[in-house]
């Protein structure tokens, strides 16, 4: 089991193995979300994530269309994970949450519309989006 947890460890997550849809977001609420120019979530089954602890919910317009509900931790403030509209059955966990330096690099870049020009994510094996998963870059 993997183990993915806030800050002060008052909120964690049991994750069954490394997830195979590792995607980085460079949506500005991502941005806001982690303080950071981009967020990097590893989605799951929602059934195949257990969670421990109480967290603290905070609900969004997301840039894809429906919302975005963020479960954060409201003794540290560390966002965990989060659940979207656009994909009800899977459950986005933080990567940096999982705090392991061997966990799987994205395979999706999503939002380059607002990805800050410095930033390069992953090699010819991940896909480029300019918005969400629905339009490709050309490049």
């Amino acid at each position: 089991m993997i183990d993915a947890r806030c800050s002060c460890g008052a909120l964690s997550l049991s994750l069954p193995r490394p997830s195979r849809l590792v995607v980085a977001c460079h949506c500005i609420d991502c941005q806001r979300r982690t303080g950071a120019p981009f967020g990097v979530g590893a989605f799951y089954p929602i059934e195949a994530v257990t969670i421990s602890g109480a967290p603290k919910e905070y609900v969004r317009s997301a840039a894809s269309g429906g919302e975005v509900r963020s479960y954060f931790c409201s003794d540290c403030g560390s966002t965990v994970c989060w659940k979207a509209d656009n994909l009800p059955a899977m459950i986005g966990v933080a990567v940096g949450a999982i705090a392991d330096p061997d966990y799987p690099a994205p395979v999706r870049s999503v939002f380059e519309q607002s990805k800050h020009a410095w930033v390069e994510i992953g090699d010819t094996a991940v896909e480029h989006f300019e918005q969400g998963s629905a339009r490709k870059n050309s490049g």
